[in-house]
């Protein structure tokens, strides 16, 4: 049954509204076989696609919130599963992970006050622990992969020390409030500058950011893994399903939900000054790598 989507507009801005600057950071590069992730893929086709992460910087307090953090160098110390899973199946290569993306423009791991994982897939979550003074925020549901862990199950896909005991917050989506065409959004900040968006379907605990890029109305919402390819969210391709790489039947834990969500973000491509990247956007990295999108630069508003 398709979903009902009533309300598609972002609110407007408030006067003196604040806002966030947004920064590419480069995070390695992925081979990604198309025909494990859309329909109508190019046979045989593999698309090496970037694994992004984003700075956020809040224009009145210069908080630093980092979404993502890629793939780590040192991808041989992953969980042994998952470093097997990247020799057979998702080849990388990382010539610039996160630390150097952030050390191009003058920061440390330790300048970082907020780091947002949209969730614990291992080329998204690099390596944390550098990150020795930021918060970490993830969503709530992402607790249940936390049962077998490497390296007390050696055949744990996560590691027991990902996220930083004490420092760690586990969002509870349940009351969060709606924006646009998502239902539950939290409003981190408290001014209208940042929501975290309930991304559900890719995997347990799955979020999204949406951020004002501009004082007068500009907006970026940053996907994580809601699409692996852009012609999902332009609808031109469906979830492909049936890889025997898969985990699940598809790159998704929960197809239908990922479905849904999709259509809720091909809503905002309808909006006037919303932009919309995927963590693993190939079309857009290859038009603005090495350029004044990635830090020291900023993505420019709409």
């Amino acid at each position: 049954m398709p979903i009902e989507i009533t309300n598609m507009s972002l609110p407007p801005p408030t006067a003196d509204q604040v806002f966030c600057t947004v920064s590419a950071l480069e995070a390695g590069l992925i081979e990604l076989p198309d025909e494990m992730f859309i329909t109508k893929a190019t046979p045989g086709k593999i698309t090496l696609a970037p694994s992004l992460s984003f700075l956020l910087q809040h224009s009145k307090s210069n908080k630093k919130f980092v979404f993502d953090l890629g793939i780590r160098k040192d991808y041989q110390n992953y969980p042994p599963v998952i470093v097997d899973w990247i020799k057979s199946t998702y080849p990388v290569k990382v010539t610039q992970d996160v630390f150097d993306s952030l050390k191009k423009g003058g920061l440390q791991p330790t300048d970082i006050d907020f780091v947002c994982l949209s969730h614990c897939h291992w080329d998204h979550t690099g390596d944390t622990h550098p990150f020795t003074k930021s918060r970490f925020l993830v969503g709530g549901a992402c607790r249940s992969l936390f049962t077998n862990v490497y390296p007390g199950d050696p055949h744990g896909r996560f590691a027991s020390d990902l996220l930083p005991e004490g420092r760690t917050e586990f969002l509870d989506p349940s009351g969060w409030k709606p924006i646009g065409p998502f239902p539950r959004a939290f409003d981190f900040y408290g001014d209208g500058s940042l929501y975290i968006i309930d991304a559900p379907g890719h995997l347990s605990g799955h979020i999204n950011v949406l951020a004002r890029t501009s004082s007068d109305g500009g907006w970026i919402y940053l996907a994580g893994d809601s699409a692996h390819h852009r012609n999902l969210i332009t609808l031109e391709s469906d979830i492909a399903v049936g890889h025997p790489a898969h985990v699940h039947n598809c790159a998704h834990e929960d197809k239908e939900a990922a479905h849904e969500h999709i259509l809720r973000i091909n809503k905002l491509l309808g909006l006037p000054r919303v932009q919309v990247l995927l963590a693993h956007d190939e079309p857009w990295f290859s038009k603005h790598k090495d350029g004044d999108s990635f830090w020291p630069g900023k993505i420019e508003s709409l």
